[in-house]
């Protein structure tokens, strides 16, 4: 795409040819022209290894990268001219061009080698037979060519294949027929307008983008067709070179349709991808463009990231992906721009008068152009530089979501003389203020201050976690883009579309009069993360700071500032701890003071969740969250009828799963059946079960035949199953009433690894009769056993089977997934008494890996544990469960008896690092 000086890269010569004579005088006896045997071989496929590492050691030797894929296309010209004279090709009217990145002069170790051979008219048998040989040498020397053989005419209908298309723009003739030489782009001129052309590259980009969930913060990106990867350039260039008839993207700035500034910044960007790329190529051997986690570790460090001594394990890793972060971003933005530039100053002006844009003046400094604004003239920002913020609080205020490209290079420079000077004006920090407030494209104002520079230069330290990821499966995107999709959901609380799935907290948020208030804790919540240190303690100073230098009330500014300290409170409460246990709501009440504190905690907690992970928001969640925010307000109320202890609140599940129940016309399930097997589940059922499954439980084990006998000693195992898509679409919900027994756990755990199903969540209870009432969640990876009814019926079979059988599980010992194996994860395991329940409370930290929870299970059974409940948790590649146990007589575990189950759980789950890729 750029320019490239190879003249400094000394490369291995081509062996057998040369520069001065490349006839068939040259080749050994042994090779004519008719020949490919193995003597004519002898050397190239070396040669072609020996450039690879001739590249590779100039690399570490600190030459530039661009001159590097230019030399590496040089020494493929050489060999393929030869070869063209090898096989007297030069004899017929063909000629022989270069396509696609080759054409540009952009050939990594292992890029495809895109060429086209075109001939005036029909290809003869003669020349057919010679280009047969021609590729069969190719294969045999190892290059794989994309090869296309056509006559004009052929190319001429291949070319209304956009694709091809835009390989032909790229066309640059290596050897033969010179008549040809602009033909390539000839044909694409002929069979695309400008307009056609353009629309059809814009279409193929969305598309494009969807692929890769249209952004750039893809855990493992891929740097040539991701967002703000290498496409994104070569898009600029075709829809440009099929106007302006260029054959570099340097040529744009001599057309003044490119800055310099926007070239160098191209260039540096591109040629920050293209050594990611080398290394791609170097550690796979093949034209790998997918960065996985599997290579992201060693790059860092061939790229010179070095972990400091004060730094987190994964802290190089993180430095380098944060930059190639930066780099993608700084490539999808100015692909926009430039792209949306050649649609305003090409396309637009040849529009027909009623599809051209109109312009309507706003005020003195902006104007209304279609759905864009714009500045009034090239010198607003210059000579007023408050319009920098104004802009966007017009934006909001006559709901416009785009900025016309003139204006966001003048946006561009006027963002860089945002200093201290800038953010101290009173009238800015106004403006800035109530861009907060303005909620109408809240969000696309904020992404596009924070892609061209206002946001970054006005809150600095936001700058610096701009790119900043975490090495996890959990965290999904960088910091910023995670802030900006935070405030994104906000806003989806006030669209009626999005009701339906967030029913409370869209009421509540809609109540909240200062909105900026949530707005400004969802930016700083994370705005500290990246330094060391609690994130959340640093960031409420920052926020409180901010928030009084904006003319904010003190009790505005500690609300915000409380809100970023606390912003994990509510999650950790509800998925970490039993919000069953009137005494943890009491503690979280006491913690959170007060219903306004409560009511925008909740708001920012739901928010901060679903622009965690997509994965991490389900209805399970929802429900914890719900229960956890409805009984602290209750508490915070003092309401006299809310339940406060634990039987008021066993007393409130009976009489909603009762009324349910009421509704049912069953002849095994009136009120005195109900009631009687209600007595003999026991208090615990109650306080961990919802209505909604009490209900289901309930029916399945009155309607167990024979009648009676489900609570019966002798009566055989109740499994039932169904579909349960509050967890994941796929999920299925196992309900197992049966005899207590002590490996009821291990057993069950061990079928579903048997069965490589995965559990997303457990709820394990004890009746009062010693009847285990046991609830899984599970996931089955083949997708089969929501439909297939064979598959139910093994599954029934299997754990009744196995709770008859005495014998200790067998475990499936299995590979530890792919993306797993690049993680470390230390097993932490704590123990909590709980008074209430008069058991351990054993909390369970560790890599997430198939067989877990078998793998446990199998140590309680070994160390004679009993469980009593269990709540399974997954947060990317780290499991965090967590257990209620108790010795097999139900009664706590001595110190000794506990140090023994950690010392045991701990060599269970302690295995051999696999660093195999795979």
């Amino acid at each position: 795409m750029f320019n490239c000086d190879v003249a400094s890269i000394d490369l291995t010569p081509l062996p057998l040819f040369s520069k001065q004579s490349v006839t068939t005088d040259a080749l050994p006896a042994s090779a004519s022209a008719d020949s490919t045997s193995e003597p004519a071989l002898l050397g190239i496929p070396e040669w072609l290894s020996q450039i690879n590492e001739d590249i590779s050691r100039a690399l570490e030797r600190g030459v530039n990268i661009r001159q590097l894929v230019g030399a590496r296309s040089e020494a493929i010209d050489e060999l393929l001219i030869a070869l063209f004279y090898w096989f007297e090709l030069d004899k017929t009217d063909l000629a022989l061009f270069a396509t696609g990145g080759y054409g540009r002069g952009e050939l990594s170790l292992y890029s495809d080698i895109d060429i086209l051979l075109l001939s005036p008219d029909e290809i003869g048998a003669d020349a057919s037979g010679k280009i047969d040989k021609l590729v069969a040498l190719l294969w045999d020397i190892g290059l794989e060519p994309a090869l296309s053989v056509r006559s004009v005419n052929d190319a001429l209908e291949a070319a209304l294949d956009h694709t091809i298309a835009s390989a032909q723009l790229e066309a640059r003739l290596l050897i033969g027929n010179e008549a040809l030489r602009d033909m390539p782009i000839q044909i694409v001129n002929k069979q695309w307008s400008p307009r056609a052309f353009f629309d059809v590259k814009m279409e193929e980009s969305k598309a494009r983008y969807l692929q890769h969930n249209a952004t750039e913060y893809n855990l493992e990106p891929n740097i040539k067709t991701a967002p703000g990867g290498l496409r994104d350039i070569h898009i600029i260039g075709w829809v440009t070179k099929r106007y302006f008839r260029v054959g570099k993207l340097y040529d744009l700035v001599q057309q003044n349709f490119l800055t310099e500034k926007e070239f160098d910044e191209l260039s540096f960007a591109e040629g920050y991808l293209w050594q990611i790329r080398h290394y791609l190529h170097v550690l796979t051997g093949r034209n790998e463009n997918k960065l996985l986690f599997d290579y992201q570790r060693e790059i860092a460090q061939l790229m010179g990231y070095e972990t400091q001594p004060d730094d987190q394990p994964n802290a190089a890793v993180e430095r380098f992906m944060r930059d190639y972060y930066r780099c993608a971003m700084q490539i999808s933005t100015l692909s926009e721009m430039l792209t949306n530039h050649y649609y305003e100053t090409i396309i637009e002006p040849n529009l027909p008068d009623d599809e051209r844009p109109k312009k309507q003046p706003i005020n003195a400094r902006f104007n209304r152009v279609g759905d864009h604004i714009a500045i009034a003239h090239h010198r607003v920002f210059a000579q007023h530089p408050e319009s920098i913020l104004e802009m966007f609080l017009l934006m909001g205020q006559h709901g416009i979501d785009k900025v016309r490209t003139h204006t966001l290079r003048a946006l561009k420079i006027a963002a860089r003389g945002i200093d201290q000077i800038y953010r101290d004006n009173p009238v800015h920090k106004a403006l800035f203020l109530s861009n907060l407030k303005e909620q109408n494209y809240l969000f696309h104002r904020l992404r596009t201050m924070n892609r061209y520079g206002v946001l970054g230069n006005y809150i600095p330290a936001f700058a610096q976690v701009t790119g900043l990821m975490q090495y996890d499966l959990f965290h999904r995107y960088t910091v910023d883009a995670h802030t900006l999709f935070l405030i994104r959901i906000l806003h989806r609380f006030t669209d009626p579309r999005f009701f339906e799935d967030f029913p409370l907290v869209s009421a509540i948020f809609q109540r909240i009069e200062r909105k900026e208030i949530l707005v400004l804790a969802a930016m700083f919540h994370d705005i500290a993360k990246g330094r060391g240190g609690n994130h959340s303690l640093l960031g409420e100073t920052e926020a409180i700071e901010f928030c009084l230098a904006h003319g904010m009330s003190k009790a505005d500014a500690h609300l915000v500032g409380w809100l970023t300290r606390h912003h994990l409170l509510m999650s950790m409460t509800a998925q970490k701890k039993d919000i069953s246990d009137p005494e943890v709501v009491t503690v979280f009440a006491d913690l959170v003071g007060n219903v306004t504190h409560l009511n925008h905690l909740y708001v920012l907690t739901v928010a901060d969740m679903n622009a965690t992970n997509p994965q991490l928001w389900n209805s399970w969640r929802a429900t914890l969250m719900k229960q956890l925010y409805s009984q602290t307000r209750r508490i915070l109320r003092a309401d006299i009828d809310a339940p406060t202890n634990r039987q008021d609140m066993i007393s409130a599940t009976r009489k909603q799963a009762l009324k349910m129940l009421d509704n049912v016309d069953n002849q095994h399930m009136n009120r005195e059946e109900v009631l009687r097997l209600w007595d003999d589940l026991g208090d615990e059922y109650f306080l961990r079960e919802i209505p909604e499954d009490i209900f289901w439980h309930t029916e399945a084990i009155l309607n167990h035949p024979p009648i009676g006998l489900a609570s019966n000693a002798d009566s055989p195992p109740l499994v039932v199953l169904r579909e349960h898509r509050e967890l994941a679409l796929d999920a299925v919900q196992v309900f197992v009433y049966t005899q207590d027994q002590m490996n009821l756990f291990a057993v069950t755990m061990a079928v579903f690894d048997q069965m490589n199903l995965d559990v997303l969540d457990a709820r394990i209870i004890t009746a009062t009769r010693d009847f285990a009432l046991d609830s899984y969640v599970l996931l089955d990876p083949s997708g089969t056993l929501l439909v297939d009814e064979d598959s139910q019926q093994e599954l029934k079979q299997r754990l009744i089977d196995a709770f008859k059988a005495p014998a200790l599980p067998k475990l499936v010992h299995k590979r530890i997934p792919r993306q797993l194996r690049h993680f470390e994860v230390k097993t932490e395991i704590s123990f909590e008494f709980n008074d209430a329940s008069d058991q351990h409370i054993m909390s369970l930290e560790t890599l997430d890996q198939p067989g877990l929870l078998a793998r446990v299970g199998q140590v309680f059974l070994q160390e004679k544990i009993e469980v009593h409940a269990a709540r399974i948790t997954t947060l990317g590649e780290r499991a965090e469960d967590m257990f209620y146990i108790s010795d097999q007589n139900d009664e706590p575990l001595s110190a000794d008896r506990l140090s023994a189950l950690k010392a045991a759980l701990l060599a269970s789950l302690t295995t051999p690092k696999d660093t195999s890729r795979g």
